[in-house]
């Protein structure tokens, strides 16, 4: 191979790699985020290590380059790396079936230990791909003279690599192909090029072993994988990995269906054909126009409603069923969560239209204005900050008629932690002149209510008090039960510049951890 066709092999070699190296990372998190969701914890902990295999493989690739400068010895590392990203999902397998279990009996050593399981898994072809750039740096230097020019130049073609690897990935591999198959792709690939270049070196051993080795993965995944689910478990309905989450449905032995995203850890729809009531949190969302002063009768004045958060429509179900065909707008993030509300969930009300859109980019551009604004947007464990603030309840109060009500479903956590619900009362407090808090005696949930006009909880029970409907007045008498007026205690305030939430809720997922146990949003 002459010294021109080595450098034009080694450019596209190194790209390719970087290339590889943020592609895997990407689809690493969504190989993890059905059993351990997507929190920043998660993300921390795996960018992290990753930063740390990567700089081993620095390390290690310039000691070994200068020990064995050839390039069938980097061809080997790629090859090698290649192979280990094929095996990472297969491997992962039932390390990630034990996470189930984990989380199904709230074990948590069991749990962290298949988390740092899960993670030492990328740690061989992370490291061996960490271990191209300054082999290649090594390889294509001629003259001393150079280095610095073949530095820059390899560092720059395996930047462009990564840059493309960022996108690649999320918005094509993993939509069209799925996570598993994803990895295999990326693994393949980088075999490939590696045997290509074991061919052109006349290196024919080396490169048959490596399409040896590749034809093997790929029978194996065409095999074995394709019947294998993403996330076992029993009475699995339906199963998604769509372009901003995994999507699972769930039937019980009641026949009730159940959304779970990502890790499951929270329900986000409920379903149970005959009835449009859960027994949940959703239920309670119909209380929020008795919050207005006295006297207020919410089936002569129901006027418009809307969800932000949507998901398969359980709660615009138990309103109509309440209020009748009153007009409800909803905003939902995903489109495949929608499509999964249709299919399953029947998410058919003539009355409840829904948008595929960010809910804070559907209030810039809607004109409406609303009685009742629900913000029940999780993408667990968090509530997405931006859906938090000062800037965005003042948003919504101006799309809020002059009765009009907000109410925010947030997680108060175990053993009576309050912080995210004392933040949320705090900052609406900044924008409308009274705040409600009202903890859901079924879960762990709070809602954080709050009016245009000022109100008490008197007028709450009063408002109550009239309503002869039975599923209102239960509903009614459990929320007065855990019903408080926001006194102003001490809270952070959120604005769009400042807004810790998922700190918040890290405090209390590692406080939780720390005593044993998990918190839930039903």
């Amino acid at each position: 191979m002459s010294d021109r066709a080595v450098r034009f092999y080694l450019n596209l070699l190194v790209f390719w790699s970087g290339l590889v190296t943020l592609s895997v990372e990407l689809a690493a998190s969504r190989l993890m985020a059905p059993y351990f969701g997507t929190s920043l914890i998660v993300w921390t902990n795996l960018i992290g290590l990753i930063l740390i295999y990567l700089a081993a493989g620095y390390w290690a690739g310039g000691r070994l380059a200068d020990r064995v400068p050839r390039l069938s010895a980097l061809l080997a590392i790629t090859a090698s790396a290649g192979l280990g990203v094929v095996l990472v999902p297969v491997v992962a397998m039932p390390v990630l079936r034990a996470a189930v279990g984990a989380f199904a009996g709230l074990q948590v050593g069991l749990l962290v230990g298949s988390f740092v399981g899960v993670l030492a898994l990328f740690a061989l072809p992370m490291i061996l791909l960490g271990c191209v750039s300054p082999f290649a740096v090594r390889l294509a230097t001629s003259h001393v003279g150079h280095t610095g020019r073949v530095a820059g130049r390899v560092y720059a073609l395996s930047t462009l690599g990564s840059f493309v690897g960022t996108f690649l990935p999320v918005l094509v591999l993993i939509p069209a192909l799925g996570t598993r198959r994803t990895f295999l792709l990326l693994g393949l690939s980088l075999m490939a090029i590696s045997a290509v270049g074991f061919a052109v070196a006349r290196r024919w051993r080396f490169a048959g072993l490596t399409v040896a080795l590749a034809a093997v993965a790929w029978w194996w995944w065409a095999q074995v994988v394709p019947g294998v689910p993403v996330k076992p478990g029993e009475n699995v309905l339906y199963e998604e990995e769509s372009a901003y989450q995994y999507i699972r449905v769930v039937e019980t032995a009641e026949g009730e269906r159940l959304l779970e995203l990502n890790e499951g850890l929270g329900v986000h729809s409920r379903y149970l054909p005959g009835t449009p009531y859960t027994g949940r949190v959703w239920d309670f969302f119909a209380l929020a126009p008795f919050f207005n002063p006295a006297p207020y009768d919410p089936f002569q004045e129901a006027g418009r409603w809307a969800l932000v958060g949507a998901a398969a429509g359980t709660a615009a179900r138990v309103i109509t069923a309440i209020y009748g065909p009153v007009p409800i707008e909803g905003v939902e993030l995903d489109p495949a969560v929608l499509e999964v509300g249709r299919r399953y969930f029947d998410m058919k009300l003539p009355n409840f239209r829904v948008t595929a859109l960010d809910g804070r980019a559907w209030l810039l551009l809607d004109q409406g204005t609303y009685d009742v604004v629900i913000v029940d947007a999780y993408r667990q464990p968090y509530i997405p900050f931006e859906l938090t603030t000062v800037e965005f309840f003042e948003q919504v109060r101006d799309h809020l008629t002059e009765d009009g009500v907000v109410v925010v479903n947030a997680n108060r956590g175990l053993n009576g932690d309050r912080r995210l619900v004392r933040a949320l009362a705090a900052t609406m407090s900044q924008v409308y002149p009274s705040v409600f808090t009202v903890d859901i005696d079924v879960s762990y949930n709070t809602l954080v209510v709050a009016t245009r006009r000022p109100a008490t909880p008197a007028d709450f029970r009063a408002n109550v008090g009239r309503v002869t409907h039975p599923v209102v007045r239960d509903l009614g008498e459990r929320a007065a039960g855990g019903l408080r007026l926001w006194d102003h205690e001490e809270g952070p305030v959120l604005t769009d510049d400042r807004a810790p939430v998922e700190w918040l809720t890290d405090l209390m997922i590692v406080e939780a951890a720390l005593r044993g146990n998990e918190a839930t949003t039903p």
